[in-house]
Formats: C-alpha cells, sequence, structure tokens
C-alpha cells in the first residue's frame, strides 16, 4: 500500500530542473519506497540503483567510466538508493554531472553526516536537498481511509495560519475517531512499517528491529564503537527527559560517560535523526533562558520503545510528555523549527515558531483544556513580553471547560 508523502509534489516540481535530488532521512522512514513510486511514474528512459548491490558500488566507485557508460548515457533519469554508502560519492557524483548534461539523478540517503561529508560540500549549486520523515498526522490518517482523512482535512489548522490576524472564536467538531487515531501515533509513531502493521505485538517487535538494527547499529558504525551498552543507556535517559531541559550531569551519570563525550554522542543523535533539540527563544538576555536545549525525539513511537512503555495516554505519567513530543514532531514534519520560551522567574511557554511571513506564533500543550487559563502566569507573562506573537492552546481533551478563544484539538493542527 502507498501512501502519499507530503513532500512528493515539491520534489515533482523539480523533476525537469537540472540540478540532482537528494532525499534525506532516517531509515525505515519510506526513501525507497518513495524513489521507487517516483521512479515508477516516468516515461522517459530511467535506472533505479541500490548501492547495497555491491556490484554496482564497487562499478561507481572503482569505474566511473564504465558506470556511466552502463547506466548515465542510455538513461534520462538516474535513480539511486542508499547513496551513503559511496565513500567519495560526492566527489565522483560531480565528475558524471558535470560530465554527462542534460541527465536528471535522484539520490537518497540515510545519515545527514555521510550525506554533509561525503556528498553536499562537492555539490554546491548543483543539488537540491529534501527531508523525509516517518509519517505525519495526515499521512498516518491516509491509512484509516478516506473518512477520517476528510475530517481531519476539513478541520485541519496550517501551522503556518497560527500568526492569524484578528482573533476569532471557532469550535471545532468533536471527533473520538480522530482523538483515538491520533493517540496510537502518539504511542506508536509513524514509521511506514509500524503504521501498516495490523496489531500492536506487531508494531512493537518492528520498533524494536528499527531501534536495534537500523539506528543503534548505524550511530555505533559512525562513532566507532566496540560495545552499544553507554550508547543505548544515554537513549533511554534522554527518553526519560522528553520535554524538559537537558541536564548534562544526570546524563552523564545515568549513561556512564565522560561530559565531552556525551556532548560528542548527543551531537551524533540529531545527525542521524533519532533526537532533535529546541533551542530558546529570547529577546532578552538579563530575564530570559538563553542556552539550554530541550529534547524530543523525531518518533515518539522510537522514543517509548527506548522507554518499553506502550501504554494508552490515560494510563501513564508521561502523558503530557508525549503529547509535547507529538506536537514537536507535527512542527518538524512542516519544516519549521520550534523554539521554546522560559524566562528566569520559571514561566514557559511550550513551543514559539518561526513563520514563514516573518511572523511567529506560540503553541502551549495541554492534555486538558480545563487547565488551560489563559490568565495563568506563564501565559500572561509571555503575552506581556511579546504582545505581536499570537499564543494558542493546542489540547487533547477539552475536559469541563468552555471551549477557549485560541484553542485547537491536537488532532487537527497540522
Amino acid at each position: 500500500m502507498y501512501i502519499k508523502r507530503n513532500i512528493e509534489d515539491d520534489i515533482l516540481r523539480y523533476t525537469d530542473k537540472p540540478e540532482i535530488v537528494a532525499i534525506m532521512g532516517p531509515r525505515q522512514c519510506g526513501k525507497t519506497t518513495l524513489l521507487d513510486h517516483l521512479f515508477s511514474g516516468l516515461k522517459d528512459a530511467a535506472v533505479f540503483l541500490t548501492f547495497e548491490d555491491r556490484k554496482i558500488l564497487d562499478l561507481f566507485e572503482r569505474e566511473t567510466d564504465a558506470f556511466i557508460e552502463q547506466y548515465v548515457k542510455p538513461n534520462r533519469y538516474i535513480f539511486i538508493d542508499e547513496f551513503q554508502y559511496a565513500r567519495k560519492g560526492g566527489k565522483t557524483l560531480k565528475f558524471i554531472y558535470d560530465t554527462n548534461p542534460g541527465k536528471k539523478i535522484f539520490i537518497t540517503g540515510s545519515s545527514a553526516i555521510d550525506l554533509t561529508v561525503r556528498t553536499l560540500k562537492y555539490l554546491v549549486g548543483r543539488i537540491l536537498v529534501f527531508t523525509l520523515h516517518p509519517f505525519d498526522f495526515a499521512e498516518f490518517l491516509s491509512s484509516k481511509g478516506e473518512n477520517a482523512l476528510a475530517r481531519y482535512r476539513e478541520n485541519r489548522v496550517p501551522l503556518k495560519g497560527l500568526s492569524g490576524g484578528q482573533k476569532e472564536r471557532r469550535s471545532f467538531p468533536r471527533s473520538p475517531e480522530l482523538a483515538g487515531y491520533f493517540e496510537e501515533y502518539v504511542v506508536y509513531g509513524g514509521y511506514p512499517r509500524v503504521v501498516l502493521s495490523a496489531g500492536v505485538e506487531e508494531k512493537r517487535e518492528i520498533l524494536k528491529n528499527i531501534f536495534n538494527t537500523y539506528f543503534l547499529r548505524e550511530v555505533k558504525d559512525l562513532l566507532g564503537l566496540i560495545e552499544d551498552y553507554k550508547l543505548s543507556k544515554l537513549i533511554e535517559s534522554l527518553a526519560l527527559q522528553t520535554g524538559n531541559l537537558i541536564n548534562y550531569n544526570e546524563l552523564c551519570s545515568l549513561s556512564g560517560l565522560a561530559y565531552l563525550t556525551l556532548k560528542k554522542y548527543v551531537r551524533f543523535l540529531e545527525k542521524t535523526y533519532i533526537c532533535f533539540f529546541p533551542r530558546p527563544f529570547f529577546r532578552n538576555k538579563r530575564t530570559e533562558i538563553l542556552k539550554n536545549p530541550k529534547v524530543f525525539f523525531y518518533d515518539t513511537g522510537l522514543r517509548n520503545n527506548a522507554v518499553n512503555d506502550f501504554r494508552g495516554l490515560g494510563e501513564r505519567k508521561d502523558s503530557g510528555q508525549l503529547l509535547e513530543n507529538a506536537v514537536a514532531m507535527q512542527i518538524v514534519r512542516q519544516g519549521l523549527t520550534p523554539k521554546y520560551w522560559r524566562n528566569k522567574q520559571g514561566s514557559e511557554v511550550d513551543f514559539v515558531i518561526d513563520l514563514p511571513d516573518a511572523k511567529q506564533a506560540a503553541l502551549e500543550v495541554k492534555q486538558t483544556l480545563a487547565g488551560a487559563d489563559q490568565a495563568s502566569r506563564s501565559a500572561r507573562a509571555f503575552v506581556n513580553s511579546y504582545p505581536e506573537i499570537k499564543l494558542s492552546f493546542v489540547y487533547l481533551e477539552r475536559g469541563q471547560a468552555a471551549e477557549q478563544e485560541d484553542s485547537l484539538p491536537a488532532y487537527f493542527l497540522g
């Protein structure tokens, strides 16, 4: 079953442009499936290659002229999957691109580190990079049927429209069906193979396999580690700190890693699409937090696998952290960069987002809207400091509270 990806139309707009198209993203997020779908839709001469095939990779690296004769010259479109396996891929690809005009090349890679170091530095001005993540909530709903997806689309509030002009009250329909799907999405995440699995046991087994076989192995190989025990403890410790400011001393203690080594590992976890670390939003250096990042996971299913907890949101103490992480995922999936705001008196707003129109929007995430008082200390402190930035509440359940102005269900945010 092919689920259309949000970035597909963006890529198709550049099909007849000269630049190389690179699709980056974590392993198992659907890059090969997307590349194969793009390949199958072409009528002109095209070839699909994978550098997991050692013979093809050796030909590319050791006999470039023969590779060109066999695969490049006869075809208009050249698709290369798993390009990160080519150790001198960027330099060789630059030669192929420069000496064979009129060819369109597509590549995929699973590690931002590999593609940046081995490829992108040679291809400045010759390459367009797209990032593919696991499913966002709309893509997730595509697997559940047209009714659920249509209901979502009718009421969806685009992140890029949250800065809005004049305030208006909007009544969102209650949707137990979408709320249930959103909880499944929060608990098991958006990896395509996980989403398309029928039962919870299969979902858990696949997440375990993705974590152990792909992520731990990839990071371990990149770091040159002999064993991955400390790395596993670090990821588990970060999972326990989800949504909180990183406590490096606590992470050192829990993982057994020295401070500088830990900082290096944290950077690798971000480059391999396991975690991301929002920085603070600030304008006043005297009164606001300036440096400490928070930690979120690119996929909540992967995060829950790290702590071995797949209970529903109503059964766990970290449900608020998970909901906040899910909203952070939606922000990142839309190509936006989340930040958080916190002053030195302890007032905090979960997300501040830079929007394309040079405006900003702020989000405060609540599991139950009943507890979201717009006159609360944190919200009031933020609004007083930044009256020009619209603050919205995002909630999972309305509770007994009357619906508030500038509030919306988390499952309609996208």
